[in-house]
């Protein structure tokens, strides 16, 4: 399949199953996505594979950080928001890792490692696997940082939810956009 038919056939999946890749699937595919755009090749970028108990300490985190923003401590939907990290066996933490550049600044490192985490996902995508990015508000909050052990150069952006397909059937993205509002010449 070329990378043209592949794009036209990616879709998110907001319900996984429990089959997942496993870690030396992933390490193929971390290499070939560490091919993305680079600038100085810094590799400003990490990813963490959350699988089994995590997940759990991470809900907790979820809930930890909405109670702490809570204006009077409390979060009307703890259940709800701890089971979030529940809804696929495995989640891929992507982290943007700002490397000392004076060439280049923190947004294009960030933007590397956002090209990594979705080439990778258009790579789980051909490879069979049902992916989902998320990100939220919480990506940012110490409970959270703390779950995934950030150093202080180190930031989340979201995570990929990454699963079994739930039907093995495959078609053109619903989402499919008019190009003539997108790009424009000069």
């Amino acid at each position: 399949m070329t990378a043209h038919a592949a794009a036209m056939i990616r879709r998110s999946h907001s319900r996984v199953t429990a089959e997942t890749p496993d870690h030396a699937e992933l390490l193929a595919l971390v290499e070939a996505a560490g091919g993305v755009a680079d600038h100085q090749s810094l590799r400003p970028w990490r990813i963490i594979e959350l699988r089994g108990a995590v997940r759990i300490r991470l809900g907790e985190a979820f809930v930890a950080a909405a109670t702490s923003a809570s204006a009077d401590g409390s979060v009307p939907d703890a259940a709800k928001l701890a089971a979030k990290p529940l809804r696929a066996e495995l989640l891929l933490a992507i982290v943007v890792a700002v490397q000392p550049s004076e060439k280049v600044p923190g947004w294009e490192q960030a933007v590397a490692a956002s090209g990594v985490a979705h080439l990778l996902s258009l790579l789980l995508d051909e490879a069979g696997w049902a992916v989902m990015w998320r990100s939220g508000p919480l990506t940012r909050s110490e409970p959270v940082r703390a779950v995934h052990k950030l150093a202080a150069n180190e930031y989340l952006l979201g995570w990929l939810y990454v699963g079994g397909m739930p039907e093995r059937t495959r078609g053109e993205r619903r989402d499919r956009i008019d190009p003539e509002r997108f790009l424009s010449v000069l």
